[in-house]
Parts: C-alpha cells; sequence; structure tokens
C-alpha cells in the first residue's frame, strides 16, 4: 500500500471493528487469567463483575440515589459549562490578538507561559481564590483551555487568511467589525471547531482531577470513592461510560462542522 492512499468506508468500518474486538478479546484473557489465580479477584472484573457494577449504578441505594444518573448530571454540567465558557474567551482572545499587533504583544507572552503550567498543578490555586464551588470546575476546565486554544485560534486568523481577501473586503467597504466577523472569523471558523475537538479529552481529565479533590459527586469523585474500596466493577463502567460520552461528543463537533463547513476538508 502507498503512503496516503485512501481506502473505501467498508475497510474502515472493518478495520475499526476488528480492532475493537481484539481490544475485548484482550481484556477477556486478561479478566481470565488474573480469575484463575484468584477467584474473587476485582482488580480486572469479569463481564459478570461488570454487568453487576453497572447494575449498582443504575439502582437506587439505601439513600435513594442512581449514582449513575446524579454523577453523570453533574459532570456533564460542569464540562459543556467550562468548555463553553473556556472556548468563547479563546476565541475572541484569539481573533484579537491576529487582528491587532497591540493586543498581540499584550497577551502572547502571559498566554505563552500559561499554557506550560499544568491545569492540574492549580487545583490548589484554585481552590484558594474561587472555593470549592461550581466556580471552581469552571476554572480549572477554563485554565487548561484559554492558553492554547486561544493561541491556535491566534495562529489561524494571523496565517490562514491571506492579506488579499483582506484587502478587498476593505476596497468593498467592510468595517472592521464585518471584517473580523464575516471573513476572518468564517474563514478560520473549520480549525477553530477542530481546536475545540481536540480540547475534550483535556477538559474532562482537568474536571475529573477536580472532582477527584474537591467532589460530592461526579464521576470524578465516584471513581476516587469507589477506587479506594476496590470496587473495580463500578470503575471500569464509569470508564467506559466517559470515554463513549467522549466519542459521542467529539462526534457531534465533527457533524456540526461538516453541516455549517462543508467546504472544509481537513
Amino acid at each position: 500500500m502507498m503512503i496516503r492512499q485512501p481506502i473505501s468506508r467498508t475497510s474502515r468500518i472493518v478495520l475499526g471493528l476488528a480492532c475493537i474486538f481484539l481490544l475485548v478479546a484482550v481484556y477477556s484473557w486478561l479478566s481470565w487469567r488474573q480469575h484463575q489465580f484468584n477467584p474473587n479477584d476485582t482488580t480486572v472484573p469479569s463481564w459478570r463483575q461488570l454487568k453487576d457494577g453497572l447494575l449498582r449504578a443504575t439502582h437506587p441505594d439505601p439513600k435513594g440515589d442512581i449514582w449513575l444518573w446524579e454523577d453523570l448530571k453533574a459532570t456533564s454540567v460542569r464540562l459543556v459549562a467550562g468548555i463553553s465558557f473556556g472556548v468563547f474567551v479563546a476565541v475572541a482572545l484569539g481573533l484579537l490578538m491576529g487582528c491587532y499587533p497591540p493586543v498581540e504583544s499584550f497577551f502572547l507572552p502571559p498566554l505563552a507561559v500559561l499554557a506550560k503550567i499544568p491545569p492540574t498543578a492549580m487545583l490548589a490555586v484554585f481552590f484558594v481564590i474561587v472555593g470549592t464551588g461550581f466556580e471552581y470546575y469552571i476554572s480549572m476546565i477554563a485554565f487548561g483551555i484559554i492558553p492554547t486554544l486561544s493561541q491556535t485560534v491566534y495562529e489561524a486568523a494571523k496565517k490562514d487568511v491571506p492579506d488579499e481577501l483582506i484587502y478587498k473586503s476593505y476596497t468593498l467597504g467592510a468595517s472592521q467589525a464585518e471584517l473580523i466577523w464575516n471573513v476572518i472569523y468564517k474563514h478560520i471558523l473549520p480549525k477553530i471547531l477542530e481546536a475545540a475537538r481536540l480540547q475534550i479529552g483535556p477538559s474532562m481529565v482537568y474536571l475529573l482531577a477536580a472532582e477527584y479533590v474537591v467532589g460530592s459527586e461526579g464521576f470524578g469523585y465516584r471513581i476516587k470513592l469507589q477506587g479506594h474500596q476496590l470496587h473495580m466493577d463500578v470503575v471500569y463502567v464509569y470508564l467506559a461510560i466517559l470515554g463513549v460520552a467522549g466519542f459521542c461528543f467529539d462526534q457531534l463537533l465533527i457533524t456540526i462542522r461538516r453541516k455549517i463547513c462543508p467546504w472544509y476538508a481537513p
């Protein structure tokens, strides 16, 4: 096969399913081997144990709470709010830096430095500044998104928009606001969506870290609690749900990009 030679859609689907089947087979073998040494082992749960974990997470506990529903509701609200806020600020800041050199000179150096600080290292800082409420989770996600995404938007706005397109817009009488919104923003919108899509995984890491430390509900809190009790059947179920949810969110953004930017082909 030649480098970058395209394959059919059927081949892509078959290869993807084959990889998933291989992963399931490897996990099944690891679980079987572990239970040969210890039939009561919970570190690598069997499929029956995973079923029990799913039932435990989806049925009311003695207090009447359904773990999965409560945690899914808390984590999803925090994640969507944090990503939305972070993307909004990053896009606005990146566009301004890409359009106006004074703004670029003012914001780019600190953003370059902040992008090198791991957001998880800021857990204690945000704990002191904003407390442990809803703002804590938003701050963690926003701090992880804004420095890197704003620089990505800045690079696209500065380098991907041809100068000729800007000159023609001025010649046709466009104002600066119209130029930024109707020309520059829409020209780089596909790359903004692609960059935002790549922030889903890191944002989930930042949120789970915050929930792990201070949360009283949410996926991070539940994974910590059940992990300390060695209820790995529940932990693995939660990890699988996180993976599926992240994949669906990713595919949603890809679909949105295809609908509103049909001309773009990465």
